[in-house]
Formats: structure tokens, sequence, C-alpha cells
């Protein structure tokens, strides 16, 4: 830790104006790559059918698109690598027609003659069924920012509160621009990432938050900028190895875990990067943006104090029987 202890304040602010600019720069690009490419729904919230297929030796991709074509229930089938060469996913945008034939049978029985292989699994969606998961999906996570709006306020101010979210819509912006630029599936994993992303980002900008409330409230200085970064570099040595050492396992899973846990973890480093980011450089600087004022802080403290002191000299008085 005494490689991260800093001697003087550093000046983060003074970088704020650039930081937001690209701040800016990269939302209005993650809308933009958004209302473009939009996003790859993937089975769960489209709907559809997956066949999991692995081979003995690499798979014959192209003899098994001869041999699925002749098939009607596979028109339209894409087939692709899933996370080696040996390992490949059928995917159809419609679920089976009827739930009597077993598609798995189907399709080792459309694959004979191509080589030694498995199924290893079979997923299906009705478009129903992706619709509600979507609709529910959305819900959960508004649900989730609405409440982090109320504990915030509750905790902090309403400033901060705004500011909060404020950081978390930058976050899930440019996390779901990078999903859709690299045109990653989005299924109920990804779902989960964006979740697990507003509680780590949410938990980054409220120890940065703690620190500036307590450096208003402790220090003498009427420069809100000066409280932020004191604050902000007291907490940096905390920041940065949380950060660091998330950001290292999730790479691990990214790189080790397999194609299943492939979009779960690219969602998630997008996001520890970004909302490292916006605790430091969006979150605070909004501070001072909408206007916080020390000094009238300072007053609410004082009159809060004495409120309090009122109180407990009235309860005093009145269990004496002095009243």
């Amino acid at each position: 830790m005494e490689f991260f202890k800093y001697k003087q304040p550093i000046d983060f602010m003074g970088k704020s104006k650039i930081a937001m600019a690209v701040s800016i720069i990269l939302i209005l690009a993650s809308y933009a790559i958004l209302a473009t490419k939009g996003l790859n729904y993937g089975i769960d919230f489209a709907g559809g059918t997956i066949v999991q297929v692995k081979y003995d030796t690499k798979a014959p991709i192209k003899a098994m698109r001869e041999k699925l074509q002749a098939d009607k229930l596979f028109d339209g089938a894409s087939i692709s690598e899933f996370g080696s060469p040996d390992e490949v996913v059928i995917r159809m945008k419609t679920s089976s027609a009827s739930v009597a034939k077993d598609i798995g049978d189907v399709a080792r029985a459309a694959l004979q003659g191509t080589g030694n292989f498995t199924i290893r699994r079979v997923d299906i969606v009705g478009p129903k069924v992706g619709s509600e998961l979507k609709e529910k999906g959305l819900m959960a996570l508004f649900l989730s920012i609405a409440a982090i709006l109320v504990y915030v306020a509750f905790r902090f101010e309403w400033r901060f509160a705004v500011a909060s979210i404020a950081a978390l819509v930058h976050d899930v912006s440019i996390a779901m621009g990078a999903v859709a630029l690299f045109q990653i599936d989005v299924n109920l994993d990804v779902l989960a990432a964006i979740l697990t992303l507003l509680g780590y980002s949410l938990n980054d900008t409220i120890i940065v938050f703690d620190r500036i409330r307590e450096g208003i409230t402790k220090s003498k200085k009427a420069s809100l900028t000066e409280i932020i970064n004191e604050s902000i570099t007291k907490t940096l040595a905390r920041t940065t190895l949380t950060s660091l050492t998330t950001f290292f396992v999730v790479f691990t899973l990214f790189m080790f875990g397999g194609e299943i846990i492939h979009a779960f973890a690219f969602t998630l480093l997008v996001g520890i990067i970004v909302g490292t980011y916006s605790s430091i450089f969006v979150a605070s600087p909004l501070l001072i943006l909408f206007g916080f004022d020390v000094k009238n802080y300072h007053a609410k403290l004082a009159e809060k104090a004495k409120r309090e002191a009122e109180k407990n000299r009235m309860r005093e008085q009145f269990e004496s029987g002095v009243m």
C-alpha cells in the first residue's frame, strides 16, 4: 500500500472537463452503434433453438451445412465454432414446430455421415417466453436503478443520488455499446453482467462519495474541488487494487472460461474499466456541476446538531421532572 500513498492530492478535477468530453463522445458513439447495428438478441430473448455438437476431430462445418439443408426443420440455421474447432453450435431463429420431435434426435439423424460426434446440449425457447424474459429483464434493470436512487438520496443527498445514477447510466450505455459493436449474443448472462456491473460501479461510487462527505464534514476548506481531490486521492489505493484484482479475475474467465461464459465476462470487463473511471471522472465532477455548496452543507449540519441538542435537553428535563 505504500506504493499508492501520495503526499499531495492529485488534481483529478483539473482533468474533469477533458474526461467528461471523452465520456460524452463514448456515450454518443455507443448510442449510434446501438441505433445502427442494434443488439444481437440470443435465444433467451428472441426465441429459437440451439444445438451444441462436439466432434472427435475438427468439425466439418461445410459438410454439416450440406446435410442440414436437406431437412426443412433446419432451414435458415447458422453453424459456428463454439470455443474450439471440434465443437460447434447450430442456431435457428425459430423453435421446434412440434414438441413430439426431439431436436437432438433429428439433428443426430441429419448429421449422420459427417464423422463421430455427440449432441452435448439442446436449448429451445419459444418467442413468447423470450419476449417475457426480455420484459422482466428490463423491469429488473429499471427497478434496480430506482432502488439505488432512493438509497443514495436517503444516505447522502439528492445531488449525490443523481450523480451516482448518471454514472450508472454512463457505465451501462458504454457497456451495451461495446456488446452491440462486437455483436455479442444478448442472453440472460449479459443481463446478469449488467446487474452485476450496477452493483460494482455503485459500490465504487459510494466509497468515493462517503470519503467526500467525510471530507466536507471535517475539512475547514470551502472549496469543493479541493475536498474532492483529497478524497479521491485517499481512496485511490483501494480503488486501484480492487479494480485490478477484479479485472484480472474476470479477464481469466474471459480467456479460459469457455464460450459459455464469454459474453458475461466480456460485458463485465468493459464495465469494470468504465465503472472505475466513472466513479472518479463522472460522478464526482457532477457534484460541482449540480452546485453543491459546502457552506450551506455546514450550515445544515450545524442546524441539525442544534435541533438534536435541543431535543436531548428537553428529554433530560422531562426525565428529571423539571418540565
